[in-house]
Order: C-alpha cells, then sequence, then structure tokens
C-alpha cells in the first residue's frame, strides 16, 4: 500500500508540474516547480541540450509530460511541432497553416495549448487547428477570418484557451470579439455579438466569479468579462490601449489587473456582486509592453518601460521598488521563489529572488549560440519557461533546455 501511495504520489507531481499552455494552466506564469537551484554557477546553469530545427517565429513552449509542444516556421509554412523533453529530438511535426510575414520576423506567435490527447493551436493568420498529442494528426480546423475577424498588424497571437468542453479564441470583428468551439468537433458554439472589438495581442483568461465562470480578455479599447457558457457580457470597462495591447490580464479576489506598452500603463478593476465595476487605480506604473506581469504573495512584477523592472502592490498600484540598471527590457516567468527574467535584446538571463524588498540577484548568463535567422527588427522575445526542472529558452529556431533541477 505504501509503494502505491507513493505512486500515486509522484503521478500527482508530475501532473501538477506540467505547463499545458502559455503562462501555464491557470495562466498566471506561476510555476509549481519546487526544489530548483537558489543561486547559478558563473556561467550559469547546465545546458542539457539544444535543438536547432524548431522553426522560426516566437511561438512558447507548452510542456506536458515528456513532451514540449511548440510553433515555428519552415519555409511557406507554420508548423506544429512536438519535442522530446529528455532528448530534445523531434517527435512530429504537422501544418497548422500558411505563413504570415511581418516586419519583425515572420512565422508564429502563439504556444499551443494541450488538453488530455489534443492539442491545439493558432496560426498567424488565424487557423485554429486541433491535432492528436501522440502523433499530430488533424482532427478539425477553424478559421477566425471566416467568423469576421482580422488578421492583427503582427499577426495572431493568442494562446487558444480551454474551457470544459470549449476552445476559446478572440476573432474580434462585428460578429463578436470572442468565439467558442467545441473542442471535440470544432463547431462553433458561440460568439460574443454584444462586445465587438477589433483583436489584439493577449491571451484570455478564465475565472470563477459571482459563482459563474467567466472568460476575461483585453482589446485596445475595453476588458471585459463574458459567461463562459454562452458568451454574454457580464461586465466591461473602457480601456484605451495605443498600436498593440499584448499582456495577459490578472485576476485575484475579485480584482483584475491589465497593462499594456507604448506608454498607456495599467489599470486594475474591481468587479462587485452583480458584476459590477469599479476603478481601483490607473496609472503608468507597469508600462508593460509583452514581457508580461506576474503576480505572487500580493505584489506585481514585471519590466516597466518607464522606470525598469518593477515590483508593486496588487492591491492599491503602490510601487515598491525599481531597478533599471543591471538588466533591460525583456520577459518574466516565476518558479519556486525566484525570478527568471530575460533581457530581450542580448538574451542575457538573470535570477533574482521573488521579493517586495529589492533586487536580490542569485546568477546570470547569456544564451548562447544565438540565432543568425532572426530579423534584424526581432529580439528574444520567446517568454521562459520551468517545467521538470529544466529551463526552456528559445531564440528562433534554437530551443534551448537548462538543468535548474538543484539535483
Amino acid at each position: 500500500m505504501k509503494t502505491v501511495l507513493s505512486l500515486l504520489f509522484l503521478a500527482a507531481a508530475a501532473q501538477a508540474a506540467d505547463w499545458p499552455t502559455f503562462r501555464g494552466a491557470d495562466r498566471t506564469d506561476v510555476s509549481t516547480e519546487v526544489g530548483l537551484l537558489k543561486k547559478w554557477p558563473s556561467d550559469g546553469p547546465k545546458k542539457v541540450w539544444m535543438n536547432q530545427d524548431a522553426g522560426l517565429g516566437y511561438s512558447g513552449m507548452a510542456i506536458v509530460g515528456d513532451v514540449i509542444y511548440t510553433m515555428g516556421a519552415r519555409d511557406a509554412m507554420e508548423y506544429v511541432i512536438a519535442i522530446d523533453a529528455v532528448t530534445g529530438k523531434e517527435k512530429w511535426s504537422a501544418e497548422a497553416g500558411a505563413l504570415l510575414t511581418n516586419g519583425w520576423g515572420d512565422g508564429p506567435r502563439a504556444t499551443p495549448t494541450v488538453d488530455g490527447d489534443k492539442v491545439y493551436s493558432l496560426s498567424g493568420k488565424g487557423s485554429l487547428i486541433c491535432l492528436n498529442t501522440a502523433d499530430g494528426k488533424p482532427v478539425w480546423s477553424a478559421s477566425l477570418t471566416e467568423l469576421g475577424g482580422k488578421v492583427p498588424g503582427w499577426g495572431y497571437c493568442e494562446s487558444p484557451l480551454v474551457e470544459g468542453n470549449l476552445v476559446i479564441a478572440t476573432p474580434g470583428g462585428a460578429k463578436g470579439t470572442l468565439a467558442a468551439f467545441d473542442k471535440t468537433t470544432g463547431k462553433l458554439a458561440w460568439q460574443s455579438a454584444e462586445w465587438t472589438d477589433p483583436a489584439q495581442y493577449a491571451s484570455a483568461i478564465v475565472v470563477t466569479h459571482d459563482e459563474a465562470r467567466q472568460i476575461i480578455q483585453l482589446t485596445m479599447q475595453s476588458i471585459a468579462g463574458v459567461n463562459a457558457a454562452d458568451g454574454k457580457v457580464l461586465w466591461k470597462t473602457e480601456f484605451p490601449g495605443k498600436t498593440a495591447v499584448i499582456p495577459t490580464p490578472i485576476f485575484k479576489d475579485g480584482q483584475v489587473f491589465v497593462a499594456a506598452g507604448y506608454g498607456v500603463g495599467c489599470k486594475s478593476v474591481k468587479i462587485g456582486a452583480g458584476n459590477t465595476v469599479e476603478t481601483v487605480y490607473e496609472s503608468t506604473d507597469m508600462v508593460n509592453h509583452h514581457g508580461g506581469v506576474i503576480l505572487v504573495d500580493g505584489h506585481l512584477y514585471g519590466y516597466n518601460d518607464k522606470a525598469g523592472w518593477t515590483c508593486m502592490d496588487f492591491k492599491t498600484g503602490a510601487v515598491k521598488w525599481t531597478e533599471k540598471k543591471l538588466l533591460g527590457k525583456g520577459a518574466i516567468h516565476y518558479a519556486d521563489g525566484s525570478f527568471y527574467l530575460l533581457e530581450e535584446k542580448t538574451g542575457t538571463v538573470v535570477l533574482i529572488k521573488a521579493s517586495p524588498k529589492g533586487w536580490d540577484e542569485q546568477g546570470r548568463f547569456t544564451l548562447s549560440p544565438q540565432t543568425t535567422q532572426r530579423n534584424p527588427k526581432g529580439m528574444v522575445w520567446t517568454h521562459p519557461v520551468v517545467c521538470g526542472g529544466k529551463l526552456y529558452l528559445r531564440d528562433q529556431e534554437l530551443l534551448f533546455a537548462f538543468d535548474v533541477s538543484g539535483k
């Protein structure tokens, strides 16, 4: 009996460590990993492997079991690619849609979403597909542009959201900002006809509030929550973005936080009983472009274009600390009491303690080698992920795994 319980515990731990979509299962970008290195050697953690053919683009990594699912462009096509997390070798690839071409770099931007034995992906031009995880064989496909959507200037970037029997995506446009598909058949279940903002680049989240499941999404015009069952708008508030609105919304105890770059800043609202909306604060203390913001122990962390790396109080918006000299703009990820920061210009990776008291660095290294195929306007924009004791980093076709397990 003891052996059986131990095996069940290990199985549960392995399942909990999965990273099935962009920013993890709950889209908080907070990993459940424990026992990781608290301090890095002078030259950084050990590189386990490097895959040199993950394709071009900025897609992130979804990891379930011992398989990594990502997307990449090869020639004139975008692909979903499955890679063995132990060896770094490709298991299969499947066509995901025609190539998105863009001045900041061609190829897909979205991270696939894994649910059971299926993986869902969204191409840069809006092709939503369902594949078998075992072999990449297609199950169904749908087009966001056929639902009234228009491909945003930098392409469709969001990662599909699985909620119950539905897959949620954001076509945008006159027929409805959000759309839900039956995850088994691909049949359209609903579209949010009351909310018709064009699509932007954020990935939606799902929460339980006021005894109902609701999808929260961000556009250039507004933040809104819609009923997950039928797409009816539950609440909406203005959010006037500029140029591009990208970071994932954050929800905790009825409070929603969003941020954007291009000088816009952040806004937080409280969703009350009956889905009433009250603004808590608005400021430029978190002008976050696309590196992400993370909530840990009541504090928000991310890169503010105005003041550098920033920690602020989630409930009040009060700034706790900023740091601009030690590391430039980039992406952030959290695991086991630490933040993994990736500077976009240089590929420098820094480990700091997650603390509202200030910057406390515990190691750094620079990603090497780096791609020679990146568009001159592009940078190292794929977000870091820690899963199964490994730190995964990507620079276009180069995908890396580093051992941060502390073993």
